[in-house]
């Protein structure tokens, strides 16, 4: 339908700003894809708090299959 327009009918939608997606306005400025703050300076505790808290949470299922396993053939 835009293509059979007048040229002058194309150039105004092109020139169209179209506003911000809602989803990216938070309120705080700018959009962030992590849902916390990163810490600045702060970088290799993090690190390391977030490595034992993944490592631990990944690790339950596969302690508790060989708690069973062990407790089963007692």
């Amino acid at each position: 339908m835009l293509a059979r327009a007048p040229h002058s009918l194309r150039a105004q939608v092109a020139r169209t700003r179209v506003a911000p997606s809602a989803r990216f306005v938070h309120g705080h400025g700018e959009y962030h894809h992590l849902p916390f703050e990163w810490p600045g300076k702060k970088r290799l505790s993090f690190g390391i708090k977030l490595t034992a808290f993944l490592v631990s949470g990944f690790s339950i299922p596969f302690a508790a299959a060989k708690f069973q396993l062990v407790k089963s053939a007692a």
